[in-house]
């Protein structure tokens, strides 16, 4: 995605930002961090043909509208892929939103290609050879969800070695299948993950596989320095996340983006820094990676050109990326995070 203009969604009244390999979106609480992340699920469903029941299962039509329906009655999106984009223009029915139109686009050319239907027409569309490339695009973007780490968190659930190994979940709740596949399948990869797990948790030793009669396998795993088999409630919060996201940013096929809401959360220090490099390593092959940070840890890894501020006012979020070359004679002295912290950065901050 090379840019993305929004009308009327959520906080957003009108957004047009250009998006790099990486972009770390910064800002107070409330800002629209969350908002903006939300819009590449609202997307994911939207190509699934589950607009419906995404916009039923989130608050209804009126929270999706910026300001309500008295306000807004549309939301009008524009995503850009190199030479291709594509656009959809949602208005409100009685109870959920109607397409008054969903095109592709090659440079300035567009085609309609659907209208005045309840759900995307794109995932179906094989029209022209642009529409595959508009569609590879959007299968791969999914947002990221990491933080439930509970007794009944995802990770604690069954998955199957048949069918739950081809891609991570959101949500990690095939972590197990997945990791299970990828240490049959491409052991170098496997170990490289263990590897990165055991360099913030250095009593880690190894998973531990074993997939029942009804092909299913758990979280479990054993330290170095007993026989006892654990599972995924013995670790602790920071460690648990940190494994998905070893899984997530080293699997052995990376997917075209990822998109994740504060990945740093509960995270070491030492932990942070190993989060930064394997964004950094994702990003120089390809991988588009979109997240929001609270860290001024994790932002001081970063170069200011990859950093986007968030500040909403009046109810109203905008995004700004920043600049190396404003800030030069800054950073000589100070980290990006001590900028951050210290309210020399503009935005980002409580207004």
């Amino acid at each position: 995605m090379d840019r993305i203009v929004i009308k009327g969604y959520k906080s957003f009244k009108e957004l047009d930002i250009e998006l790099r390999n990486i972009n770390v979106l910064i800002g107070s609480n409330g800002s629209g961090k969350s908002n903006f992340l939300s819009f590449f699920e609202f997307l994911n469903r939207l190509y699934e043909q589950k607009l419906q029941e995404y916009v039923a299962l989130n608050s209804g039509v009126e929270k999706m509208l910026h300001k309500g329906s008295k306000i807004t009655e549309e939301i009008n999106a524009k995503i850009y892929f190199k030479q291709n984009a594509y656009s959809f223009d949602l208005k409100k029915g009685d109870d959920y939103f109607v397409f008054l139109n969903e095109s592709i686009w090659y440079n300035k050319g567009g085609i309609y290609i659907n209208k005045l239907k309840s759900e995307a027409n794109i995932k179906s569309y094989s029209g022209m050879s642009r529409g595959d490339y508009i569609k590879k695009y959007l299968t791969d973007i999914k947002k990221y969800h990491f933080h439930d780490t509970g007794k009944n968190s995802p990770f604690t659930k069954d998955s199957n070695i048949r069918n739950d190994i081809y891609f991570l979940y959101e949500k990690g709740d095939n972590l197990a299948a997945y990791l299970w596949s990828i240490q049959d399948k491409h052991p170098i990869v496997y170990n490289r993950i263990l590897r990165m797990i055991q360099s913030i948790a250095p009593y880690f030793s190894d998973f531990y596989f074993y997939p029942g009669a009804s092909d299913t396998v758990r979280l479990q795993w054993q330290d170095k320095y007993s026989s006892t088999i654990y599972g995924p409630t013995d670790l602790s919060d920071g460690t648990l996340r940190f494994i998905a996201l070893a899984t997530l940013f080293l699997q052995p096929v990376l997917p075209g983006s990822i998109i994740i809401d504060e990945p740093e959360l509960g995270l070491h220090p030492l932990a942070i820094q190993k989060l930064a490099g394997m964004i950094k390593s994702v990003a120089a092959k390809g991988t588009q990676v979109i997240i929001a940070t609270q860290s001024t840890d994790l932002v001081s890894l970063f170069e200011p050109d990859d950093v986007i501020t968030v500040n909403q006012n009046n109810g109203e979020t905008t995004l700004q990326r920043l600049s190396s070359t404003d800030l030069s004679q800054w950073l000589e002295d100070y980290s990006l995070g001590d900028l951050w912290k210290q309210n020399i950065i503009k935005g980002g901050q409580p207004q």
